[in-house]
Parts: structure tokens; C-alpha cells; sequence
């Protein structure tokens, strides 16, 4: 009899993967709190939420209930002409508690369409304005926004892009102001500008995830959208990552003066049970779009559209995170996270370590320059998987971002890997240099 591996390989294409090479698939069949549990029944620490959408807890009771009682209820119903009771409360809840310029709420089904969104609200908005010529966009270098042709052209240009580069539009990159480069990097969007085409500005505040968890300034980002600002240029930020309380506030964005024009969610949205994205506007944005022609509407939606499950689920999700026990989760994982870099931040085989509330990411100094394919990466994996835990080295970078319900035990076996990982960087023989494509 084959194993749910077996079956898995015979039939599914997995994302991120050469199915070729790459071993089978862990199975997993359960979940409880921080913990997977796979078919032979060995418990995994989901280090990274499941790909940083889990922030309470797998198989939560509380949302499995709310979940439950909506299926009773209703399980979908278009939303183009309708509407129902789970979609409009999230909506009222959440502009509640986001920056007070958010105005509208327009739900999607993941975090790249969420960016698809905001890019296309950004173009028709200049385009209803009668400046058709403004549709050219400024983006971080190393940044990355998703998987569609949109949120691919307003990310880094890299090994997993490179087929589609042809296909891509163009933009402007500046590089990321990290501490010691903001005056540079205000001085390229200065530049930037300059060319009266440019129509928006998109962002991960605060925190890039996918270039490595690097991290820069409230204060420099501020200034960046204040100057975009002042241009006429909208400014998105990409929370798809970064909102409900991965980096200490519930949205990056909060500790900002200058606020962005749009803002993108998904992943901890639904606290990691159900695939949902949704797009937050300002209301002169949305009050571009009302008009009696009817070509001037935002004609983009989904089957799915704010599905009422995956709303209820939300609310579920954003009632615990609205919670003080959640605030003091976040902040213990935060002091033990800062425990941990001043622990090892200055040993050999560490090239740094960054810190932003829940997240931690250690660049490990191989000797070699930093690759996503480097064997090495790969050794980070294993060595991971052996100690009964995930996490998804990006090159030499690897990351931890928890489930907010992570014990302070569970966080040490996490923190023990990653000595472990600098043990065998101390041991490490580097190989060729890849060509430059392939690098971070």
C-alpha cells in the first residue's frame, strides 16, 4: 500500500520545488499549537507559521468554532450585487484599527491578486483622472509582492523570474535604505521623480521578507512616502507579510506619520486558515472611481470574493489578536528573540542578525556568496527537518517566525538549531560561484 508520500508524488506539482530531485513530501495530517504532526505520527515546531500565515495556533478551537458556525450559515454567496453580515463586520473592524486614511475595504483571494489590486486602482485611478501617461512604478530592490505577471514586475527581477522577464513592465528599483544608506537612497527617489510618468510607489514597510528579513526605518520610509507625496506618486504598502502584529504593532504601517494611499493583506489575515487577501484605500482613491460612466469602475473580482467563511475565520482570528494576551505573546517572543541576537550576533559565522518584533533571521558567513540554491541552503533544511523542525532557509539567511503561541521552551529548541547551523558554517567548504542570476 502506498504512502501518503507516494500518492503525493504520483499526482501533485508542488510550488518552489524541482519535483525531479526533491525528496518526497513530509506528510502531515494534524495540527496542534506551534506543532504538525506528520502520518507516522513525529511532531514538526513550525518555525515560520506555515509560511508566515499561522498566528495563533494550528487547528485553533476558537476559530474552528466561528468557522463551523458560518458553514451552518452560509458558505458563499456572490459579491458582485450582494452582500452578507461576516464581509461588512470585517470590513468595519479592521478599518477601525488601521491608519485612519484607510477609507474602503476590497477583498481578494491571496496576497499576490491583493497587490494585483492595488496596482490596477493605482493605474485606472490616473487614468480616470485623464493622466493616462502616469503608469510607471518605483519598488525596493530585493523586494518581492507575489507570484502574478503584476506582482512580479514590481519585484526583484531574480532566478525565479527570470522566464517571464520578456512579459514583465518596467520600474524604477531603488535600493532598500538600510542604516547608514537612507541619504542615498532618498537622493535615488529624488531622481526617480524626476519623470512625470510615475504613478505609484509599493512597499514592504519595514521589513523585506523574501530578500532575507532586512530591515530599515519608520523614519526613513516616512520620509520616502512624504517625498512621493508631495509628487502626487501613491504609495501601497505591501502588509502582506508585516500586518497584524509581526512586527510588534498590529500593521507596520501604524508607525508611520505619512500614511500609505493603499494597503495589502492576506497571509496572517485569517490567522492561516483560509486563503483570503483584501486592498484598504484611501477615500479620494476610491472617489475617483464613482462616476455615471460605468467605464470608470474598478472591473476586477474573484468566484471567491469575500468568501464568508474565510471572513468569519478572520474575525475570529482578529478577535485573539485584538486580545491583551496576544499583545503579550508577541512582546515575549520579541525579548526572547532579543535575547537570542545579543547572545550570538558578534560569534564567527555570523555575518548578522536582524530583529523586528516576532521575526529573527540570522546571515549566516559561509565563506561564499549568498545563493537561495546554494548547498548549503539545503544543509540548513535538513538539518532543520532532522530536529523535528521547520523553517525555510533563504540562502544563508535563516529566519524564525512563530506562531504567537510559541512557549518560551519551544522558542530554545528553535534557538538550538540555529547554533547548530553555526556549527556547521564553522565546518562549511564553499562552492564554485554560481552565475550572477542565481544570486539573492
Amino acid at each position: 500500500m502506498s504512502t501518503l508520500a507516494q500518492r503525493d508524488h504520483a499526482v501533485l506539482w508542488h510550488p518552489y520545488t524541482q519535483m525531479q530531485t526533491a525528496p518526497l513530501a513530509v506528510p502531515i495530517v494534524s495540527g496542534e499549537g506551534a506543532w504538525l504532526v506528520a502520518e507516522d505520527g513525529t511532531r514538526y515546531l513550525d518555525g515560520i507559521s506555515s509560511w508566515w500565515v499561522n498566528l495563533h495556533g494550528h487547528a485553533h478551537p476558537y476559530i474552528a468554532e466561528r468557522v463551523s458556525e458560518q458553514l451552518r450559515t452560509l458558505e458563499h454567496v456572490l459579491f458582485a450585487g450582494f452582500t452578507h453580515p461576516t464581509a461588512v463586520e470585517l470590513a468595519e473592524q479592521l478599518l477601525e484599527i488601521l491608519p485612519s486614511n484607510q477609507a474602503r475595504v476590497f477583498y481578494s483571494d491571496n496576497g499576490s491578486t491583493a497587490v494585483e489590486v492595488a496596482l490596477k486602482m493605482v493605474l485606472q485611478y490616473f487614468h480616470n483622472q485623464g493622466q493616462p501617461a502616469r503608469r510607471r512604478f518605483l519598488c525596493f530592490r530585493d523586494s518581492y509582492h507575489g507570484d502574478t505577471f503584476g506582482a512580479m514586475s514590481v519585484s526583484s527581477r531574480g532566478a525565479f523570474t527570470q522566464p517571464f522577464w520578456p512579459l514583465l513592465f518596467e520600474v524604477e528599483f531603488i535600493d532598500v535604505p538600510v542604516p547608514g544608506r537612507e541619504a542615498e537612497v532618498l537622493a535615488q527617489l529624488d531622481a526617480a521623480l524626476q519623470h512625470p510618468e510615475v504613478a505609484g510607489f509599493i512597499f514592504e514597510p519595514l521589513l523585506l521578507g523574501t530578500a532575507g528579513m532586512v530591515v530599515y526605518s519608520a523614519e526613513v520610509l516616512d520620509e520616502l512616502v512624504r517625498r512621493c507625496h508631495q509628487r502626487g506618486v501613491l504609495c501601497i504598502a505591501d502588509e502582506v507579510m508585516t500586518g497584524f502584529g509581526r512586527t510588534g504593532p498590529l500593521f507596520a504601517s501604524s508607525q508611520l506619520t505619512e500614511q500609505p494611499d493603499i494597503m495589502c493583506f492576506s497571509k496572517g489575515l485569517t490567522g492561516g486558515t483560509l486563503a483570503m487577501g483584501l486592498t484598504t484605500c484611501a477615500a479620494a482613491l476610491y472617489e475617483a472611481f464613482l462616476s455615471d460612466d460605468k467605464m470608470k469602475a474598478l472591473f476586477h473580482g474573484h468566484s471567491y470574493t469575500a468568501n464568508p467563511v474565510a471572513c468569519a475565520a478572520a474575525l475570529a482570528s482578529l478577535e485573539l489578536t485584538r486580545a491583551e494576551a496576544c499583545t503579550q505573546q508577541r512582546q515575549r517572543i520579541a525579548d526572547a528573540h532579543a535575547a537570542f541576537r545579543q547572545e550570538i550576533e558578534d560569534m564567527s559565522g555570523i555575518r548578522a542578525v536582524r530583529h523586528l518584533g516576532t521575526v529573527l533571521a540570522v546571515e549566516y558567513d559561509p565563506g561564499e556568496g549568498t545563493s537561495y540554491f546554494s548547498r548549503l541552503r539545503d544543509a540548513f533544511y535538513q538539518l532543520a527537518l532532522d530536529n523535528h523542525i521547520i523553517l525555510r532557509p533563504l540562502g544563508n539567511v535563516v529566519y524564525l517566525l512563530p506562531p504567537y503561541c510559541t512557549t518560551n521552551a519551544e522558542l530554545e529548541l528553535l534557538y538550538q538549531v540555529l547554533r547548530q547551523m553555526r556549527e556547521l558554517v564553522l565546518n562549511f567548504t564553499p562552492a564554485p560561484t554560481l552565475p550572477e542570476y542565481l544570486h539573492d
